[in-house]
């Protein structure tokens, strides 16, 4: 049975992939993108299945309009996936304020308002599926990305949140956690001049890596985008959906350990309880 998807950041990487691929199959897309001209061909093919608006999520009243405008062109949405993002790429105190505000208004903030704005009309028509794109950046963090993972981490805590008090409604959430994934993000980092401060730490070490590409990347994003599409045709909502083989042994290794160091803490948690 074909669905109704509304999607940000369809204009490439995982949303573009994602509009593509539900399309293809028979669903109806309406796709939001900074520049709407750059779905022409699949809406000359599409036609009406494709409802394309121009949107940046850092404006909440453009993001408001734009999910109320889907909603009444389609009468229905079944999956909202709120995936528009970047990333921040240099240490913390070499990325700017602006730069720092601008991420965390497009990956936080952004994501919140989209998923705002579509919570009444998910709970007017009887429930619905939030896909909230995150990454396995959201369990685990490297060194230079911080203010990106400030972003990732920040919007697992919302929905974990947000998701106990929608399920009365019918509303599931599953927070996507892309790993490294041969798509266009690592061309759309934003990075503020270095410091040769940094040239010999781990910063310094992550920052060579980028540059020289010397890392490998596996994850598919057209097998990634088929996970994702899975996981919201089937009849429970996981709240976490981690793609790729590495980083699956990364995020484990790094719970298993988190897991240990609080059962280290054990002693010392309990001996703080009030005496009465």
């Amino acid at each position: 049975m074909s669905k109704t998807w509304f999607i940000t950041g369809t204009s490439s990487g995982f949303g573009r992939i994602l509009t593509e691929t539900l399309l293809a199959r028979g669903d109806r897309v309406a796709a939001t993108l900074r520049q709407p001209d750059r779905l022409d061909v699949l809406k000359a093919r599409h036609g009406d299945r494709l409802w394309v608006a121009p949107l940046d999520v850092t404006d909440t009243d453009a993001v408001r309009h734009a999910v109320d405008a889907a909603f009444a062109a389609f009468g229905r949405i079944d999956v909202v996936v709120s995936n528009a993002a970047y990333g921040l790429f240099g240490a913390a105190e070499e990325v700017t304020d602006a730069q720092i505000r601008h991420q965390i208004d497009t990956n936080v903030l952004g994501s919140i308002a989209v998923i705002r704005a579509a919570l009444p009309h998910l709970r007017a028509q009887g429930g619905g599926r939030v896909l909230q794109v995150t990454s396995e950046g959201g369990q685990i963090a490297y060194p230079n990305f911080s203010l990106y993972h400030a972003s990732k981490w920040a919007m697992e805590g919302f929905v974990e949140s947000v998701a106990q008090e929608v399920a009365p409604f019918g509303i599931a959430f599953t927070l996507v956690e892309p790993g490294p994934a041969r798509t266009s993000f690592g061309q759309g980092l934003v990075s503020p001049p270095p410091m040769a401060v940094y040239d010999d730490t781990p910063a310094g070490a992550v920052r060579r890596a980028v540059a020289e590409r010397s890392f490998a990347i596996y994850g598919d994003p057209a097998k990634m985008v088929r996970a994702m599409i899975d996981c919201a045709d089937g009849a429970e909502a996981p709240r976490r959906l981690l793609l790729g083989r590495d980083s699956f042994d990364r995020v484990r290794a790094a719970l298993v350990e988190r897991l240990a160091a609080l059962d280290r803490q054990r002693e010392v948690a309990l001996s703080t309880e009030a005496d009465d």
